[in-house]
């Protein structure tokens, strides 16, 4: 496995093991060397030899395998492997972890591990919810174990809804790669070659006088993070960005406006192009007639009334573009009430082909902060993404992105 990333891969025993089959999968073919131990009971739902057709290696299953012992011994497995993730992960894994317990493979390579720990927890909401493993995930945080998931759904058991289902396996992925530095991977990261893309950020401001604008609230740190995991992906990148306090992402061509309307005139210069993500919180409108003078104050209390205009529509405009549409346009709904509903609404009447739905009512900490919590409206649904930091987020778009075009040129 030499120059490439490790990966070793514990899946302990829950329904969810299924979906290790598609992780083991979704890490190969993105250049990731995957390693498997099975604890017993996840082998009463995946076979070993399935998981290890997968693989293209051994999978590890007994502390006390002779064989194993002599060819790779546990403590290798939990040193030679650059990030070990654990899905499904358990209650009672977790729980095991968290005590230091060490009473079969599984537990002892990741008591012995030096490496970063990845958990994909999945069981039952009450068990989820339960105050033993809400202690023991605490714990786990705070020994710097990392977490992705679990997410709301449906349960196995008839009847059972709620936190508890494990995240996908492509969030799974996106998590590990952000672990792992994942544009330096080999294999990966280019499946955008020789396409074109434009992203907006950051937020617009429009001048009210020489001093004051309106404007949203808006760092660029989403939109920046589009753009660069984009450019990762090997896509010829345009960033137009607003005014925003972070740097330039690297590999990327940055116009850098002000107003609705300069972005509006960027975009279109930067088309035609393959992809536009419009992630910028666009001002929807600005004053009418913005003061050349600052507006003094007269001491009176009267205030003149600021007379505002709508702002062109940057989203609904490409999407109406007969020539220069892109193939795939998505825009951002950042709302703070009727989420889904909304967004649905917004996908209909910009002409979007995805809408990524975020909630940004007060206390969210979307604006500002470094995670996001999206849900990706479409013409086929609503998919729900567990919260995950920004520049997840933009690794896990750019990845549905590269699928979904490789999907048009198939």
């Amino acid at each position: 496995m030499s120059g490439e990333h490790r990966v070793l891969l514990v899946i302990s025993g829950g329904i969810a093991a299924y979906k290790s089959l598609e992780l083991v999968r979704r890490l190969r073919e993105r250049g990731v060397a995957v390693r498997a131990i099975m604890t017993r009971g996840a082998q009463a739902f995946v076979t070993p030899l399935a998981v290890g057709a997968l693989t293209g290696g051994r999978v590890f299953t007994d502390l006390f395998d002779r064989e194993d012992e002599q060819d790779v011994g546990h403590i290798r497995l939990a040193r030679e492997a650059d990030l070990v993730i654990v899905a499904p992960a358990t209650a009672d894994i977790m729980a095991k972890m968290a005590g230091g317990h060490a009473d079969d493979l599984a537990t002892a390579v990741l008591l012995a591990t030096r490496s970063p720990v990845l958990v994909a927890p999945a069981m039952n909401p009450a068990m989820w919810a339960h105050p033993a493993t809400q202690r023991n995930v605490a714990m786990l945080a705070e020994d710097g174990v990392h977490f992705i998931g679990p997410v709301p759904g449906e349960m196995a058991e008839t009847g059972e809804a709620g936190l508890g289902r494990m995240a996908e396996p492509l969030d799974i992925v996106v998590a590990a790669l952000h672990r792992l530095d994942a544009p330096s991977l080999p294999g990966g990261g280019r499946r955008l070659a020789g396409r074109r893309a434009v992203v907006t950020s950051g937020p617009t401001v429009e001048a009210v006088d020489p001093v004051r604008y309106l404007a949203n609230r808006s760092s660029g740190k989403q939109g920046h993070a589009i753009a660069a995991a984009l450019a990762a992906e090997g896509a010829a990148v345009t960033l137009v960005s607003g005014p925003v306090g972070i740097p330039d992402p690297p590999g990327v061509a940055v116009v850098h406006v002000e107003s609705a309307r300069e972005m509006l005139a960027a975009v279109e210069a930067a088309l035609p192009a393959d992809i536009a993500v419009m992630a910028a919180a666009v001002a929807d409108w600005r004053p009418a007639k913005p003061a050349r003078g600052k507006i003094k104050k007269d001491g009176s209390g009267k205030v003149e009334p600021l007379q505002l205009i709508e702002n062109p529509d940057i989203l609904a405009t490409i999407g109406r573009h007969r020539t220069l549409r892109p193939a795939l346009l998505v825009g951002f709904a950042a709302e703070t009430s009727d989420l889904i509903r909304n967004a649905r609404a917004k996908l209909k009447a910009k002409g979007a082909d995805w809408i990524l739905a975020n909630d940004v009512s007060e206390g969210s900490g979307v604006m500002g902060g470094d995670d996001n919590t999206v849900s990706l409206i479409s013409a086929a649904g609503v998919d729900a993404w567990p919260t995950m930091t920004k520049v997840e987020v933009a690794a896990r778009l750019a990845d549905r992105i590269a699928e979904a075009l490789t999907e048009v040129v198939e």
